[in-house]
């Protein structure tokens, strides 16, 4: 090539450089301008919106956990916030801890898994001693094989879900409620995240057989997109596992990561699963939202969720919430509100106003609270 040639190329060359990067300073510029104004907004209802404010009860409540990380977390953040003496208590020695420090009462969450042979036991006991006790089930109607045994030996019964408070009075429970979950404001908030934290659309939990089948239907258009799937079981049970292998994080992941993907997600999936489980032998169905629903909502983001029927009690259906009835509408509604940000955040803004106005832990453990010592 003569010199000539070679010089108007490297000129050329240069423009099309200076172009590219005048092109990625005012894209870098717009994102990050778009990323402060949308996170000043989510301060702003921040402070509109502070949260439960009243007065700590004169209560003494010892809290025995399950060991769900962010529900341990919020129950202990709500009771910090209602009662002047929380404490944290061990599901091995709850007995002898009753015993020593005499709460006003001992709350139980869900009883399930991690508690030891003796739990009931040790319940019977701290009744025997004159303290109330309480259990807040938490995974209903899963098992309902096991919390048929739990309920009764509890003087209240909570339950997340709204279909089983009929069945657990029907067994003998006279104290039956239903009281929702809720999200930790400390943990599940707007937050400026580390890019491998953003997506466009994220979804986080145990592949379930219902779940898997969702993903499968709408891999292909997923592809195309900026995905983060996290939880177990997808290798194993996704039949397009190929197609979103490098987008799918396996095991288990800490709530505070969750909080980080869902505030750097655009849209947080939310599929509930299915109740056709083994040890749900009484054979109720998932009338109730999930945890997730509060937490995802908590963090300012567009939450798209499959519908249960106590959903508009806690959020209105497309104004605070998106949802779908089908793998075909989630993927029309993904694509609509990736092309439409204003409503998307509108949407997201207005679910974390709520969350923050009425679904803490503390709005619900001043409910619990009310009904057990009769000022709720």
């Amino acid at each position: 090539m003569p010199k000539r040639e070679k010089g108007l190329k490297l000129k050329s060359d240069t423009r099309t450089s200076a172009r590219a990067g005048s092109n990625g300073r005012s894209a870098g510029f717009r994102a990050g301008w778009n990323d402060g104004y949308f996170l000043g907004m989510c301060e702003a209802i921040g402070r509109r919106t502070p949260g439960f404010r009243a007065e700590p009860r004169k209560l003494k409540v010892l809290y025995i956990p399950q060991g769900f990380e962010s529900v341990d977390h919020g129950v202990m953040e709500g009771l910090g916030q209602t009662v002047t003496e929380p404490i944290a208590g061990n599901p091995e020695t709850m007995a002898e801890q009753a015993r020593e420090c005499r709460p006003d009462l001992v709350l139980v969450m869900n009883g399930l898994h991690v508690f030891p042979e003796n739990h009931l036991e040790q319940v019977d006991r701290i009744r025997a001693m004159g303290v109330r006790t309480a259990v807040w089930f938490a995974d209903d109607p899963y098992f309902t094989q096991d919390t048929a045994a739990i309920a009764p030996h509890y003087d209240y019964v909570f339950t997340h879900e709204i279909g089983c408070v009929d069945w657990y009075r029907s067994i003998g429970c006279a104290n039956v409620h239903y009281l929702p979950l809720a999200a930790s404001v400390s943990r599940y908030r707007p937050a400026h995240v580390d890019p491998r934290y953003r997506s466009d659309v994220c979804f986080i939990g145990t592949a379930f057989e219902n779940r898997a089948a969702f993903i499968d239907k709408i891999a292909r258009f997923l592809s195309g997109l900026r995905v983060v799937i996290a939880g177990g079981l997808w290798d194993a049970r996704l039949t397009r596992y190929a197609l979103l292998a490098g987008q799918i994080r396996l095991g288990y992941t800490p709530a505070e990561e969750c909080a980080r993907y869902y505030a750097g997600a655009k849209i947080v999936l939310n599929v509930h699963r299915h109740t056709a489980e083994p040890k749900n032998t009484a054979g109720l169905p998932g009338r109730s939202v999930n945890p997730r629903t509060f937490e995802i909502a908590g963090c300012g983001t567009l939450q798209l969720t499959d519908v249960r029927e106590d959903l508009p009690l806690h959020y209105a259906p497309g104004e605070e919430i998106a949802v779908f009835s089908s793998p075909g509408e989630a993927r029309e509604r993904i694509r609509y509100y990736l092309n439409h940000e204003s409503e998307r955040r509108k949407i997201a803004w207005n679910a974390l106003m709520r969350t923050r106005r009425d679904h803490t832990y503390a709005h619900r453990l001043d409910r619990l609270l009310g009904t057990v010592f009769g000022d709720g």
